[in-house]
């Protein structure tokens, strides 16, 4: 299977358009169905309805493919590139926000540093592709277990910080003066729903053996102050890192005893990171 076309069969499911397709790509448009016809004389299967332009259910199936697919082509390029140039004075860090604890920020090159704030789903796709130097993910687990991130291509990756979790709860809030909480009796507590900003409600289910864990609010961004002022105004309960959930105004944060879980943050990157991504790996891990 050629991916030349199975990009352009992406491109144009995904806009629901060959001449918009054929614009994104810089292809004339006949170039592009003439892409789209090969593939699927290729696989011998039509895969886009065209009026309107949706994929049938031979082109859905291939869907669920072509983003893996394509993604492992990207790192195989990325890392033979990474492997051939000389190593940047730069450096480009992708990191979820919850992952910027005091020590990280204290180790990064007080020069030459970008700092990507991304979803925690795209930061092995970012470290893999050259997007980002490095990447710190993080999320829930049991203590000294590893995250479970996605596979999207051989990734070193190295545990660098456990914290406890807290459940912030507005000042006032009936359990606000309890010693430590237990996951499982808040199952059915107004839950502000910040996949990106906070632990997600997903790991919380999981963490707790199920459980409603309804969102009465959802937001999606990933600035953790608008996370904390949400539910400082009552809007719901959050569970965060206890670092990060202590001394937020109007809030008190609980510690979290039962499960007994903790915060992970793991480094990740590919190959042997060099210049100043190998130095803050050093700096990183001499401190883990």
């Amino acid at each position: 299977m050629d991916p030349h076309l199975l990009r352009t069969y992406v491109t144009v499911a995904r806009l629901a358009s060959f001449s918009e397709a054929a614009r994104e790509l810089g292809y004339t448009q006949s170039a592009v169905s003439q892409h789209i016809a090969a593939l699927e004389q290729d696989l011998g299967a039509p895969l886009l309805t065209r009026r309107p332009v949706t994929p049938t259910a031979a082109g859905e199936r291939l869907l669920e493919h072509a983003g893996p697919l394509l993604l492992r082509l990207d790192a195989a390029r990325a890392d033979v590139v990474r492997m051939a140039a000389a190593p940047e004075q730069g450096l480009t860090l992708a990191a979820t926000p919850t992952a910027l604890h005091p020590r990280v920020l204290a180790a990064l090159p007080g020069v030459g540093v970008t700092l990507r704030v991304l979803a925690r789903d795209a930061i092995p796709a970012a470290v893999a592709t050259g997007a980002a130097d490095l990447g710190l993910a993080d999320g829930l687990a049991a203590p000294s277990d590893p995250l479970r991130l996605p596979d999207v291509a051989p990734l070193t990756t190295h545990g660098v910080g456990e914290d406890s979790v807290a459940v912030l709860l507005p000042v006032g809030h009936p359990l606000a003066g309890r010693p430590g909480l237990r996951l499982g009796d808040l199952a059915d507590a107004r839950w502000l729903d910040a996949p990106e900003a906070g632990l997600p409600l997903a790991q919380l289910r999981t963490a707790a053996g199920g459980g409603a864990f309804r969102p009465a609010l959802r937001y999606e961004g990933t600035d953790v102050r608008t996370l904390t002022a949400l539910a400082a105004a009552g809007h719901g309960l959050a569970l965060l890192p206890h670092p990060t959930a202590t001394g937020v105004p109007g809030t008190v944060a609980v510690p979290l005893t039962e499960p007994r879980v903790v915060h992970r943050t793991e480094l990740l990157y590919a190959g042997t990171p060099g210049g100043a991504a190998g130095a803050l790996v050093e700096r990183l891990l001499g401190g883990a």
